[in-house]
């Protein structure tokens, strides 16, 4: 696991004034890497670094040359259309870069004037999700929401035997994978209504969110080798939020007996910067289990996963709708959980993704399946939060919801924070639901 060093010092301050304000998600101990190019422009995706309101180009910055030795090689993986080659370099390249992009960005570095040419305000660039992602893979790592979920539709056992044994997941598809700000067109699908002996071919009624985080794989693993535990992290790039968006009557008619299709498939977004590992460094946590409960099979057990394997990050989703856009109203925070009670960490699922030989590749992407916290009001859903459409959601314009309508906006956010340690967070992951297109 990555340590705290001299990156994570709470009185390092950049010449990047930007970052510097109090409550920025990106002062200089963060440092999150993302795809990017000018808005409207033709210009080739590269690499950049979010540094308070600034991107630094890393395209540009490779072509000067400041860097020698694993970092000027990371650099230049970076500088390309997709994150995929750095991801690729390894969790010590990675860090490497972080480490001088964080000397050359200090209040007193010496690299200040020639790298200010590189810096693009973060107003003026388009995203491209993070990496070209070959293979996406969708975990259910809250046992709050599964719980919950299950209290739904099947009251009496409401969490099936093998959930607390092993890591439950599924095959994603990553086509329809995109960065945030896509709009999200309502799917079309099979659905049964209530009372009715045979389903019909419709738009969804319920359209629902789910707040997840994202992992992006680092280096990979051939097939039929195993990631040990231990060795898990090594594989991992970092962290960005995830919002796997689900059709509700769709997938409760279609789910069994092979798990989700139609009611996920139609679209995944991600927010655009990912987190490093070595940039949460700080905010590790430990992981347990309650009293009672069954512990994890040997190979998803360790002393290392144990003392620290969790992570402190606050997640949160706030609503707008089209009338609140429309009275200047504020979007309003539906709810706040944190991925601290996630039921399965971040390298218990890479190694059980991998025990069966399975090979992971740089860029793949693993959803930790929706975040919910034990408490009501974490929860991470729509479908929980209005008890399956049963506890319609108040709004402070007087508006109702028990799931998304046409033109809603689904706000999530992320941060971590821990005195003496600076703040710091994932940004925004947006995404505005459109009207369903008739079907041909």
């Amino acid at each position: 696991m990555a340590a705290v060093d001299a990156t994570h010092d709470p009185k390092l301050t950049s010449w990047v004034a930007s970052a510097n304000a109090a409550g920025s998600d990106f002062p200089i101990q963060n440092l999150p890497f993302a795809a990017f190019r000018r808005a409207g422009s033709r210009e080739p995706f590269r690499g950049g670094v979010a540094i308070g309101a600034e991107i630094l180009d890393l395209g540009a910055l490779a072509a000067a040359q400041p860097f020698g030795g694993i970092a000027g090689e990371a650099l230049a993986a970076a500088a390309q259309s997709s994150l995929n080659a750095l991801m690729g370099s390894g969790a010590g390249a990675a860090a490497a870069l972080r480490g001088a992009l964080s000397e050359a960005l200090r209040a007193d570095s010496p690299l200040a004037e020639r790298l200010r040419s590189s810096l693009v305000p973060q107003s003026a660039a388009e995203y491209r999700v993070a990496a070209e992602v070959g293979d996406y893979t969708d975990f259910y790592a809250s046992i709050h929401h599964a719980t919950s979920v299950g209290r739904l539709f099947r009251p009496d056992n409401p969490l099936l035997p093998n959930y607390k044994w092993v890591p439950i997941a599924y095959h994603g598809r990553a086509s329809s994978l995109r960065v945030s700000g896509f709009d999200v067109a309502r799917p079309t699908g099979q659905v049964l209504a209530a009372g009715a002996a045979a389903p019909e071919l419709a738009a969804t009624r319920r359209l629902d969110y789910e707040l997840e985080v994202g992992v992006f794989i680092g280096r990979g693993n051939e097939l039929g080798e195993r990631v040990p535990l231990e060795e898990a992290e090594s594989h991992v790039f970092g962290l960005c939020l995830l919002n796997d968006w689900s059709a509700r009557d769709i997938q409760s008619w279609e789910y069994q007996p092979l798990g989700p299709f139609l009611a996920k498939n139609f679209a995944t977004t991600v927010s655009p910067w990912v987190v490093t590992l070595e940039a949460l460094a700080p905010f590790r946590t430990v992981w347990t289990r309650p009293p009672g409960e069954p512990p994890p099979l040997a190979y998803l057990d360790g002393a290392q996963v144990r003392r620290a394997g969790g992570f402190d990050l606050e997640l949160e989703v706030r609503l707008d709708t089209v009338r609140m856009r429309a009275a200047g109203l504020a979007p309003q925070r539906l709810s706040c959980a944190n991925f601290r009670d996630s039921w399965w960490t971040v390298s218990q699922m890479v190694t059980h993704h991998t025990v069966n030989g399975c090979n992971l590749k740089p860029g793949d992407l693993i959803g930790s399946g929706t975040q919910s916290g034990p408490a009501p009001e974490e929860a991470g859903s729509l479908l929980e939060l209005s008890a399956g459409g049963q506890r319609p959601i108040a709004l402070a314009d007087g508006e109702q919801r028990t799931f998304l309508e046409d033109g809603d906006r689904v706000i999530f956010r992320a941060w971590c924070a821990r005195p003496p340690f600076r703040r710091i967070g994932f940004g925004e992951l947006t995404g505005t639901v459109l009207p369903a297109t008739a079907p041909r």
